[in-house]
């Protein structure tokens, strides 16, 4: 008697499933967040500050209007999380930039996703090269899609 393969999940299946972990991801972040006085969206700008980013660019990232960012950072900024700066290749453009704060805000977020850390951690070393390999495989495809 051979052992046969189970079948290959149908897209609509990976889609839902992606869908489901992504909402709890979200759930999670968004928990962490909160425990630190910032609203998820908040959180979320934080996150994308790795290098200075323009604010139209900003509002991209996190699929809002542009106008909604100015509050957004409003808010960061009185907190000394983020800070403005013009651009220095056009004064016109300003730059929203986070502070040692503000990462360490966001770094402790990320550190403090239970739930997500949990599930990870369910995976051995292999599981867990083998899921970054395709999430990365997937990544650039969907970012571009994206925008």
């Amino acid at each position: 008697m051979s052992a046969t393969a189970p079948p290959s999940p149908a897209k609509l299946q990976l889609l839902e499933l992606l869908a489901a972990i992504a909402t709890a991801q979200w759930r999670d972040f968004a928990a962490a967040a909160a425990r630190h006085g910032l609203t998820s969206t908040q959180a979320k700008a934080l996150a994308q500050l790795d290098e200075p980013v323009p604010m139209r660019g900003l509002a991209t990232l996190l699929v809002c209007d542009a106008s909604n960012v100015t509050g957004i950072v409003d808010r960061l900024e009185a907190r000394a999380l983020v800070r403005r700066e013009a651009d220095p290749a056009d004064r016109r453009v300003k730059n929203v930039v986070a502070t040692d704060a503000g990462r360490e805000i966001i770094r402790r977020v990320r550190e403090e996703m239970q739930a997500t850390h949990g599930a990870l951690d369910t995976l051995d070393e292999d599981e867990s090269a083998t899921l970054y390999a395709l999430l990365a495989r997937l990544r650039p495809t969907m970012e571009s899609k994206a925008l």
